[in-house]
């Protein structure tokens, strides 16, 4: 078996590659299981300078890897740009920051001395999408090493090319043999990955289908997992926010990425109160959006990263408009090579519609009326997703409270979802569970540990007796 890189903007193959072997995989495990042996005695010194050079290099090869991330899956190449350089300062934020994250923790008990150790889990195996094919490796892999854990990735097979150049970065970093390899296999070959003795956990950035999947193959052998899965984030505006700047925030917010990201703004719900002056606002700001070839720093929506995808994005789109949803701007493939949906915003949604019920990932913007705060919050909770949220209102003292009763793994308020090493990401629901980034993700992949040494030095509280009252 074979896979192919594809440029999405013209179609054009770009390099093939053959799938790894049985054999091979099963070799490149036993390295990187015998790496970790190694590499859990290095210091968070040593493992903290290797970590910045690998940022170090990202810097110095920004170019050619935007580049390539732009040549494989269709990214603007000013955003493929900023996902290199964010990639970097994930990597300085983890060496700078690990040892202290995973210090040991001393807890008064009867023992002479209690404390709790954080210790590194071995192989953690990564699977990994495409639309955001460097930021998502670097976002677990930095962590996950520091903590002293080597790391395996299966990419996305539309990626390959992204997938070896990360290989590269920390091969040329000087991380020893084995403790980052790429797999080139297929997502069918990854289950059996996943069975094996040698691999200790998995995390997975995906879809809610296939992080179902994940989940059954590693619970059948106990292992841990970290799900990032799909996203359709509620973009809320209430009567009294500042509709210019929601507008523009929202525009980004939905368009970044060509609208692949699971964090996107995807369902606007708007107070009936304003809804006609947003509706206008937003849909001439989509259909001003410049839309071309990625390579082009001038280009603000490019193609979409697979012909399927745009196929199920039309799909959504007619279906929608079928049950009722009114058309504002755009709605349809842009004709002529590669894979490019017109940026396109539907009014007059209701929760039926497939452009509420299911994620949309691609430049499609949903509005929805809300008469209310209080159906605001129910739409916005009417999600089988709860990964992020954007709330909109010049009263921060009640979008704080706002905030606590939507279901979502984060709340901006007045801004866009955004993920950022110094905070934790993930979601709830069909969204998936467990965290990344901040001192919450490197914990994820990481033995807690209870150390107790004795003697005891007093004797264990015993609990009180409790006497019923006697009449």
């Amino acid at each position: 078996m074979s896979m192919q890189s594809i440029n999405p903007a013209t179609e054009a193959v770009l390099a093939t590659f053959e799938e790894h072997s049985w054999d091979q995989v099963e070799r490149a495990l036993v390295e990187a299981d015998a790496a970790f042996r190694q590499w859990r005695e290095v210091s968070f010194a040593e493992r903290g300078a290797l970590m910045h050079r690998a940022g170090a290099l990202l810097r110095e090869r920004k170019a050619r890897y935007a580049a390539l991330i732009t040549a494989e899956m269709g990214k603007p190449i000013v955003e493929a740009e900023a996902e290199v350089e964010k990639c970097a300062w994930n990597c300085e934020y983890y060496a700078d920051n690990a040892a202290r994250f995973l210090a040991d923790e001393a807890v008064a008990t009867n023992a002479s001395e209690s404390y709790v150790a954080f210790d590194p889990l071995g192989v953690v195996l990564a699977i990994m999408p495409w639309n955001f094919p460097f930021w998502q490796v670097f976002r677990f892999a930095a962590p996950a090493l520091m903590a002293g854990n080597t790391c395996v990735l299966k990419h996305a097979s539309n990626v390959p090319q992204c997938a070896l150049a990360i290989e590269e970065v920390f091969r040329d970093a000087g991380f020893p043999r084995g403790c980052f390899r790429t797999l080139l296999i297929s997502g069918s070959a990854a289950e059996r990955v996943i069975a094996h003795p040698l691999v200790r956990a998995v995390t997975l950035t995906g879809s809610d289908a296939t992080g179902e999947r994940v989940a059954a193959a590693a619970g059948a052998v106990i292992k841990k997992t970290v799900l990032e899965l799909g996203g359709s984030d509620p973009f809320i505006v209430l009567a009294d926010a500042d509709l210019d700047a929601a507008v523009a925030t929202g525009v980004r917010a939905r368009c970044q990425n060509t609208g692949q990201s699971c964090i996107a703004a995807k369902r606007f719900i708007v107070e009936a109160a304003v809804a006609d002056a947003f509706e206008q606002k937003f849909a001439a700001a989509v259909a001003a959006l410049r839309v071309g070839d990625p390579m082009e720093r001038e280009t603000q929506v490019g193609p979409l990263a697979r012909d399927d995808l745009r196929a199920a994005l039309r799909r959504q789109v007619e279906a929608s408009l079928a049950m009722g949803a009114r058309l504002l701007t755009g709605g349809r493939p842009r004709p002529g090579r590669g894979y490019f949906y017109e940026p396109t915003v539907l009014a007059g949604v209701t929760p039926e519609m497939p452009v509420f019920r299911e994620e949309t990932f691609g430049p499609v913007a949903a509005v929805i009326r809300a008469r209310d705060v209080e159906e605001a919050l129910r739409l916005a909770n009417d999600s089988p997703y709860g990964l992020g949220a954007a709330l909109w209102t010049r009263d921060t003292e009640r979008a704080k409270r706002l905030a606590r009763r939507i279901e979502a793994g984060s709340v901006f308020v007045n801004g866009m979802v955004a993920s950022d090493p110094r905070l934790p990401f993930g979601g709830v629901k069909r969204s998936g569970y467990g965290r990344e980034l901040s001192r919450y993700g490197i914990l994820e992949f990481v033995n807690i540990k209870t150390v107790w040494v004795g003697p005891a030095v007093q004797p264990v509280p015993e609990p009180q007796k409790v006497t019923a009252a006697v009449e």
